[in-house]
């Protein structure tokens, strides 16, 4: 994933533009997405609207497209999240208009190991982005989307490879421990530790144990937590920062907050809770939490912001979509530790009316921005992102009407394979270690002009 680190991310806002912006930047002929938010049928109207915009990108399943893939400036990462917004999709609605492409997208970019190792996308592949497809992979397997066919791999077993291949890679060559951002050393950002690829393997550690029953999983939630903890993180009031340098043995932490961040660790530690048979200990860590991600609801009026970037108009493509990863996996969180449910649905039903007073740009009238603090005003944004982010919100209000994720053992049909994802990590074909095109060092870039800002007794980096 290239993340708060992208140094093109000015360049991609702006081939969006000139691709997308004739269709997408007129007049409006609707007043925004008209939603009920106490009615199913209404929801399930609004997402469907929702979830067609954002697949007016995709052009995956055309003639000459490759599955899986949406175009440029969309990272193969934000991928693997749209499709598991999808699975979310059919979850809620019990829509298939999706199901197949979806199964298409996931089956394609599995790659030769059934990892999601594709072989075109390692050469800029980190933990993180393997990861996302990870997740979706899980979901799947968690909420009974349906199995792909016998001969093709299967959803548990391809969360088992991610799960099994990063397991792998813990590090404790440096900081004690640890995924890095990146996998293979030619990359930018292999020396830095991250608090999104530990996330996502703590997730999935938790879930994983939670599907099989198999403690093994638990123990390593367990250590990527307290290693998480230990290196600082996540701090003593359960912040989430977004990572440090191993170059330095991780001394120095940056301090920038992310809502995925919080929302990744979060539903990490419910599933935790849940499968330790809720545990008091891993009650207060999801409230805590939970509590912390306060920080990411704007002022008095409780809706949902990416505080970072949105303020200033910084958000790059990738983070236009973070605020979907938090509503995802807090609407998630209150199946697993019912006691959050009122706090959660409280902030994503403010949230969720916000996004869809906004969702009024471009020809259609229903295009969606990423500001939904605007009093129902389009800020001129629009993407993957932005409609991702508001599917996610918006379906979230049906998690009271959906089961909750199945096991092995209540319903669950999806096989595993406990040795997926245990052959080890070779570099691309004639791509030797160290040796690195400029495109790939644009594309894995750091952003280095941070400026450090006291928020209300805490620290953040705010994009400049």
């Amino acid at each position: 994933m290239r993340l708060s680190f992208r140094a093109s991310a000015g360049r991609a806002s702006k081939t969006c533009a000139g691709l997308l912006g004739v269709a997408l930047l007129g007049g409006s002929l609707t007043e925004a997405i008209k939603v009920d938010l106490t009615n199913t049928d209404s929801i399930k109207s609004a997402a469907s609207v929702l979830a067609y915009g954002m697949m007016k990108y995709y052009h995956g399943n055309e003639t000459g497209g490759t599955p899986g893939l949406f175009p440029q400036p969309y990272y193969w990462w934000e991928a693997g999240a749209a499709f598991g917004a999808l699975i979310d999709y059919w979850y809620y609605t019990g829509d298939t208009t999706y199901n197949g492409v979806t199964t298409e997208a996931m089956l394609f970019q599995v790659g030769p190991n059934n990892d999601f190792m594709p072989p075109n996308q390692t050469k800029t592949l980190g933990n993180d982005d393997q990861g996302f497809w990870g997740l979706a992979a899980m979901s799947a397997a968690e909420n009974k989307f349906p199995d792909p066919p016998s001969s093709q791999p299967q959803w548990l077993a391809l969360a088992q490879a991610v799960f099994n291949s990063q397991a792998l890679r813990w590090d404790n060559t440096t900081c004690g421990g640890g995924l890095r951002w990146q996998i293979f050393t030619f990359n930018n950002g292999y020396n830095y530790k991250n608090s999104i690829s530990n996330g996502c393997f703590f997730n999935l550690a938790a879930r994983l144990a939670m599907y099989t029953g198999n403690k093994t999983y638990a123990e390593w939630a367990v250590k990527s937590w307290e290693w998480s903890q230990a290196i600082g993180l996540l701090s003593s009031d359960f912040m989430i920062y977004d990572g440090s340098d191993d170059t330095l043995n991780c001394s120095q932490i940056n301090h920038i907050q992310w809502t995925y961040n919080a929302g990744v660790y979060l539903l990490g530690a419910a599933t935790m809770y849940k499968f330790n048979n809720e545990d008091p200990v891993w009650k207060n860590r999801t409230q805590a939490l939970l509590d912390a991600a306060t920080v990411f609801f704007y002022n008095d009026t409780g809706i949902m912001y990416e505080a970072a970037c949105e303020g200033n108009g910084k958000c790059d493509v990738d983070q236009r979509s973070f605020k979907a990863y938090l509503a995802r996996w807090m609407a998630a969180t209150t199946k697993l530790a019912p006691f959050t449910e009122k706090q959660v649905m409280d902030k994503l039903t403010t949230s969720a009316k916000a996004a869809a007073a906004q969702c009024s740009g471009g020809t259609d009238g229903v295009t969606c921005g990423i500001k939904w603090t605007d009093n129902g005003v389009w800020d001129g944004s629009f993407g993957v992102g932005e409609q991702m982010s508001a599917l996610e919100v918006i379906q979230s209000m049906l998690i009271s009407k959906v089961a909750g994720p199945v096991t092995n053992s209540t319903g669950g049909t999806s096989k595993g394979n406990n040795a997926a994802g245990t052959g080890g990590d070779h570099a691309p074909d004639g791509f030797a270690t160290g040796e690195i095109t400029t495109g790939d060092k644009v594309g894995a870039g750091f952003l280095t002009t941070l400026i450090l800002v006291g928020v209300l007794g805490g620290a953040w980096w705010m994009i400049a």
